[in-house]
């Protein structure tokens, strides 16, 4: 093993035996944590080929179990984000496709850096359950038509120990990492299709539009070469998703739009989404015909059901749907008010994530344990006007010295100008 990292701090191309033999022995436990974290690091800087990317996924999809799930009739269709601040797309996303006739077996993962994960939000339900044997996947999957699972010791278990070391040890942003992270999740769900929301932008781990290009790219090619049709969207993290920033916090806004009652900006992109995710699966030839879809089953309240009969297949407690206060709820809050007057030009996402972890909400290390009830309510973002000792966000916390640690990366999270800022899309670009 050190010779490989030798290798690859030096630039040097590892081949697909060798790749296939540190995926294998870091999955039973025979390469350590301390190998493999400077190993990642080499990859972070000199990248991988095409030649080393191929195997690595191939290597971390066989890592363990795939899923067989010919015996859903339904079109299995996914969605996988890159990771933002307040993105919790995926939470009402997949229970509207899902009342649209789509079977949606999506396995995600937990925080990374900054950004939050869905399975930490899911487990702020009481109960609620992401660990599931492949058995259990599949049949909630058939009775229900929604799973919202994790990776188990089963199931791609190379991606699940790589997924958390990288959080730990700054090897997070490395577009081949990503890449294969992802896809070998995807492609063990036994997909007819796959749409991959790409965040650009100061809150996401891509920063620039071609750098996010290049990795909506890597995927869309992975996806096609394992025969499974991929398309990905480039939308805009530069300011939070939403109003809400914290795991229990974020299943509160996922109900309100689960009710249509969400702030626009999130609807906009679990809308444009879920408009993809339709198309793929043939379920609606044109954008008018499947947001027209997405929409009855919101008004009619079968997303919602879906919801709720998914919280109860895997433990959890679908009352939240009705008495939110059986979320977990902060003992303390504290309100940030504007210094001065004008229009926010900037509510940094970066700032406010790295805040919610250290409230507790997110993890410094790969043991730490989430506090489910903290977070940030974002009540001022770009574009909005402001007075002085106007609230620009509202804190929930537990733990008085946490608070201390995340002022004052609040404090400097909002810039006001005299300027109205130009408006951004909340949609860059699509890729197929």
């Amino acid at each position: 093993m050190v010779e490989f990292i030798e290798r690859k701090r030096d630039g040097d191309v590892l081949d697909a035996d060798e790749i296939a033999w540190i995926i294998s022995e870091y999955t039973a436990d025979r390469i350590p944590d301390y190998q493999m974290a400077p190993l990642l690091m080499a990859i972070l800087f000199q990248g991988m080929t095409p030649a080393e990317l191929a195997p690595w996924t191939e290597a971390m999809l066989h890592s363990g179990d795939v899923l067989d799930l010919s015996h859903v009739t339904a079109p299995k269709i996914d969605k996988h984000s890159t990771g933002g601040v307040g993105d919790k797309v995926s939470i009402p996303l997949a229970p509207m496709v899902a009342a649209c006739g789509v079977a949606i077996p999506m396995m995600s993962g937990r925080g990374l850096g900054h950004t939050g994960g869905t399975l930490d939000k899911l487990e702020s339900i009481p109960g609620f359950r992401t660990a599931l044997d492949p058995a259990e996947f599949s049949a909630i999957l058939e009775r229900t038509g929604l799973v919202l699972a994790g990776q188990s010791e089963s199931l791609v278990p190379a991606d699940r120990r790589l997924y958390a070391l990288r959080d730990a040890t700054g090897t997070v942003p490395s577009i081949p990492l990503i890449a294969s992270s992802i896809m070998s999740k995807k492609l063990a769900e036994d997909l007819d299709g796959l749409i991959l929301d790409v965040k650009v932008g100061r809150g996401a781990f891509m920063k620039d539009e071609a750098a996010a290009r290049t990795l909506a790219a890597t995927m869309v090619s992975i996806g096609k070469s394992h025969g499974t049709p991929t398309a990905a969207l480039l939308t805009d993290m530069n300011q939070p998703l939403g109003r809400e920033v914290g795991n229990a916090h974020e299943i509160r806004e996922s109900l309100s739009v689960l009710r249509g009652e969400g702030p626009p900006d999130l609807t906009e992109i679990v809308y444009r989404l879920g408009i993809a995710m339709l198309r793929l699966a043939d379920r609606a030839d044109a954008t008018t015909e499947a947001r027209a879809m997405l929409e009855e089953a919101v008004r009619s309240g079968r997303a919602l059901e879906v919801f709720a009969a998914v919280v109860a297949a895997q433990g959890g407690d679908p009352g939240v749907v009705d008495d939110e206060s059986k979320l977990p709820v902060p003992s303390h809050t504290w309100e940030l008010t504007a210094t001065g007057q004008g229009y926010v030009t900037g509510c940094d996402p970066l700032d406010i994530g790295v805040a919610v972890v250290r409230l507790g909400g997110g993890r410094a290390r790969k043991e730490d344990r989430i506090d489910p009830a903290v977070g940030v309510t974002v009540l001022a973002k770009t574009g909005d006007r402001i007075s002085t000792g106007q609230p620009l966000a509202l804190v929930g916390y537990n733990d008085a010295d946490r608070l201390a640690a995340a002022r004052p990366l609040l404090e400097r999270a909002w810039t006001i100008s005299d300027e109205t800022p130009a408006s951004r899309p909340m949609v860059i670009g699509e890729l197929h």
